[in-house]
């Protein structure tokens, strides 16, 4: 049975904490080599720092930023991280109008993400994914379109290997991903998906403050 389907299933993991230990034990079993964790900026760092942790290796963060539609804000189109490629998808010909808006929409989340970015490596410059194996991590997968963003990121920055790691995805993000990564490790793959907040007992909002305190821990600071 699916254990996303309605009214089958309690949330699966208590936390963010708990789902990365446990995302932690499915990477070894299926990425045994992992060089350095990028945790998506807010919620995959928690995530992703249990899985550096066990793994043993680097943490650090990357930030991505959803692009929403100019019209319909809570459409998104795509997503894009700080130094990367954009994702955009058009829904149809009706959309080729509002290309240049796209366009601004784009760069106005480009340098969010960017500015993101400066604020959590104001203290540590962030981490280079140039010929390391990298696992890029978030604490579900809907649509998957940051996801991909970051994937693209890692790829141009030099990346020797990308695998994407998260507790929880839709089948459609998890297939979409397998083309983006080299490996796609999931807990729980479902077909009714619903919401990433579903399968947690606690989803709280992850302040910035945590997300650095997180990124200096793991470097001993």
């Amino acid at each position: 049975m699916d254990p996303g389907a309605a009214g089958q299933r309690p949330p699966l993991f208590r936390d963010r904490a708990e789902a990365g230990r446990r995302l932690a034990e499915a990477i070894s079993a299926r990425a045994p080599e992992v060089n350095v964790v990028y945790g998506l900026a807010r919620g995959g760092v928690p995530v992703a720092a249990e899985v550096a942790r066990v793994h043993g290796v680097e943490l650090d963060a990357v930030a991505v930023r959803k692009i929403g539609h100019p019209l319909q804000p809570e459409l998104a189109l795509g997503a894009v991280a700080a130094n990367g490629p954009p994702v955009v998808r058009l829904a149809g010909r009706e959309d080729r109008v509002l290309e240049a808006s796209i366009r601004d929409l784009v760069e106005l989340r480009r340098t969010e993400a960017a500015e993101l970015d400066a604020r959590l490596h104001a203290r540590a410059d962030p981490i280079d994914p140039r010929g390391r194996v990298c696992v890029l991590v978030d604490d579900g997968l809907a649509t998957g379109s940051t996801m991909v963003a970051a994937c693209r990121w890692a790829r141009a920055a030099g990346a020797d290997g990308v695998v994407v790691g998260v507790p929880v995805s839709s089948v459609d993000g998890a297939r979409e991903l397998r083309e983006e990564a080299d490996a796609v490790v999931c807990v729980v793959e479902a077909l009714h998906f619903r919401a990433v907040s579903v399968w947690y007992e606690r989803f709280d909002q992850v302040p910035e403050a945590e997300v650095e305190r997180l990124l200096a821990a793991s470097r001993g600071g």
